[in-house]
């Protein structure tokens, strides 16, 4: 798949320092969290990763708006409970901002991965999860968690593993609880929150 099957565009405010992350093909990245905040005034805080050579060319500092192009990566850290996704955006490209711009838009095409699972809430409210592959460069693919609701909810019901899929939303946080040997641990589940989704054709997958 070419790397425009994964497009994020997210602007908001920087809420953490950058600290080191990693490094990759003799590169080092960097890792913030930005804040960026939906219609209904919720905020959805995300992981960023920035190049070295992106860090040194901008003043990244805490509380500064910033508006990025980014692609939307998974990794799966090895731990003691077991393998788990993490979510983050990958900059490509990126700005400081003179206002507080929030703009989190995402478009995705791939593969479902696994058989998507359709249930309605207590409340009767339509719901499917998806979990779509999107190949990158060096072998790899992300893996990145869906969540369609309503008609889009009964549209990707009718997708298959291995079908190519089509996806447009916006990627976004949410905390939950899990107990861990009787005490409530507080996390943060990443996934990308469906406005529309559509079959695709592509000629390389």
């Amino acid at each position: 798949m070419e790397s425009a099957s994964n497009i994020l565009y997210l602007s908001g405010r920087v809420a953490s320092a950058a600290e080191y992350s990693h490094e990759s093909h003799g590169c080092r990245f960097f890792g913030f969290k930005l804040e960026t905040k939906r219609l209904s005034g919720t905020l959805d805080v995300i992981n960023m990763i920035i190049s070295e050579p992106l860090l040194r060319d901008i003043d990244l500092s805490l509380g500064c708006y910033i508006e990025t192009h980014c692609e939307l990566r998974s990794f799966n850290k090895k731990t003691e409970s077991g393998n788990r996704l993490i979510i983050s955006a990958f900059i490509k490209e990126i700005t400081l901002s003179p206002d507080e711009i929030f703009e989190n838009s995402l478009s995705l095409t791939g593969a479902i991965c696994k058989e998507p699972t359709y249930r309605k809430t207590p409340l009767g409210r339509e719901i499917c999860d998806v979990m779509l592959a999107i190949n990158r460069k060096y072998g790899r693919s992300d893996y990145l968690p869906l969540i369609a609701w309503g008609r889009n909810a009964r549209i990707a019901e009718t997708f298959h593993t291995g079908d190519i899929i089509s996806v447009l939303g916006r990627v976004q946080s949410r905390e939950y609880i899990k107990v861990i040997d009787g005490e409530e641990i507080r996390k943060t589940a990443y996934e990308v929150s469906v406005s529309s989704i559509e079959s695709a054709e592509l000629n390389d997958c």
